[in-house]
């Protein structure tokens, strides 16, 4: 089958799998979150699969009980350097908070690595939800929801223009006249906004894809603004297809009143592609998984989703039947509403809820052949419901070896996915335009 469409494909990277399970199976090493060589291996599995990007996420707090899972987490801009090194072609996306950091800081650091890695960088944007990262920030409470994404639509703003402020024929390197590079084309953004003041321009020049790709990962309504002024890559979540139509579509027209072309959106929901050779082989894989959860440990982290104490939620009895509504919540709204939706439409117990967010925190879970992790895949392309997947592997690195291995050449051969890459940088992998400097009239 032909389509006009591009598939866009990306692996989304959490150390030795994203079910929190995964290291505790025999072929895991409970030591690979902090090893290097393990992260160059995926990278280069993901390059051979020919797949758009690999993705890190992250955030400035301990994210879990040591007790329960693998909890070291480099720096993603410092790890995806050393990626960039040990490959040529696929993308490198980080996640970075703007509740956080700072706009002159960040923005260097990820013009840095779009330098380093010859424009194969993006920035994942996230306002950082949960009161324990605000109390490593001098705050004794989480910025209201709504100011988090104030402050991050100012923050991209100063980042667009730190990253103009270098014309792209800045540098003359007139050695005879003594002459490095050129004044008057330099543009210090002298920005005095409600959150920010930055004066002076970058130390870093524009990079060959114009500024990093911006990417977005959330789903709220604040979110979804956001995105549709800003991100060119939406990360998101969804349980139905029919859940990821109406966001699909709800993104694309609001990117259309924010004046952009709505193909210049790529909407990538999370799926965790857990694969056998047969039907039954891939569900007895699932079930080992999930039959190594310590619920114990799991419990807290619902209950702080969705806004209640963990006492009041019993492992074999369903959601309690009142509970904060999204309003009411100031960290992970979509998330938490997605949840909610999913124990209350299949009548779940609080335990095979736990086991439903073991492998993707939210995210499709889908066991199955090859084949059918292929099927899967098309159907919601084909739909109107993603412009491509975030593959979330189970189990890491066989989990992604067996999705380059085996979905991708069935996807390849339905002329879904590319079979070698045509571009060099993250913007020509997802096909957006290199954007213009806004400083300098054409």
């Amino acid at each position: 089958m032909s389509v006009e469409r591009t598939l866009h494909l990306n692996a989304f990277v959490m150390s030795v799998g994203h079910h929190e399970a995964a290291w505790r199976l025999p072929e895991s090493d409970p030591y690979a979150d902090l090893d290097v060589e393990h992260f160059k291996n995926i990278a280069r599995i993901a390059e051979r699969g020919k797949l758009d990007s690999l993705f890190l996420a992250d955030g400035p707090v301990l994210w879990n009980q040591v007790a329960r899972r693998p909890s070291g987490v480099l720096e993603p801009t410092v790890l995806l350097t050393a990626l960039a090194g040990a490959t040529s072609r696929i993308g490198l996306i980080a996640t970075a908070s703007t509740t956080y950091n700072e706009p002159y800081n960040l923005a260097r650091r990820f013009a840095s690595l779009d330098i380093i890695s010859g424009g194969r960088a993006g920035w994942n944007i996230v306002t950082t939800a949960g009161l324990d990262a605000a109390r490593n920030f001098n705050l004794d409470e989480l910025p209201a929801h709504k100011e988090r994404y104030e402050r991050a639509a100012e923050f991209v703003d100063v980042s667009l223009k730190l990253w103009d402020s270098w014309a792209d024929d800045v540098v003359l390197a007139d050695k005879e006249n003594g002459v490095w590079g050129d004044d008057g084309k330099i543009y210090p953004p002298a920005h005095e906004g409600r959150f920010y003041k930055v004066a002076g321009a970058l130390n870093v020049p524009r990079s060959a894809q114009g500024h990093p790709v911006l990417v977005q990962a959330g789903s709220s309504e604040n979110g979804r603004d956001f995105a549709a002024r800003y991100a060119e890559a939406v990360f998101t979540a969804h349980q139905t297809l029919a859940d990821a139509q109406e966001f699909y579509d709800d993104l694309k027209r609001r990117a259309v009143e924010h004046g952009r072309d709505p193909e210049h959106i790529k909407i990538l929901p999370g799926i965790v592609p857990i694969i056998g050779a047969s039907e039954a082989e891939a569900r007895a894989k699932e079930a080992e998984l999930n039959g190594l959860i310590r619920p114990e440990f799991a419990l807290p982290q619902l209950a702080d989703l969705l806004g209640i104490d963990a006492g009041e939620l019993r492992l074999d009895a369903p959601l309690p039947a009142s509970l904060p509504d999204e309003d009411a919540i100031e960290g992970a709204k979509s998330r938490r509403t997605l949840v909610v939706n999913l124990g209350r439409r299949e009548n779940l117990t609080v335990r095979e809820i736990i086991a439903r967010l073991g492998g993707g925190r939210g995210h499709l879970t889908f066991a199955g052949t090859p084949a059918q992790v292929a099927d899967a895949i098309e159907r919601w392309f084909t739909s109107g419901a993603a412009d491509g997947f975030n593959i979330m592997p189970p189990v890491l690195p066989s989990g992604l070896t067996a999705f380059v291995d085996q979905v991708v050449p069935i996807l390849q051969e339905r002329g879904l996915f590319r079979t070698e890459y045509t571009g060099r940088t993250l913007r020509e992998h997802y096909g957006l335009p290199r954007p213009a400097n806004r400083n300098v009239l054409v």
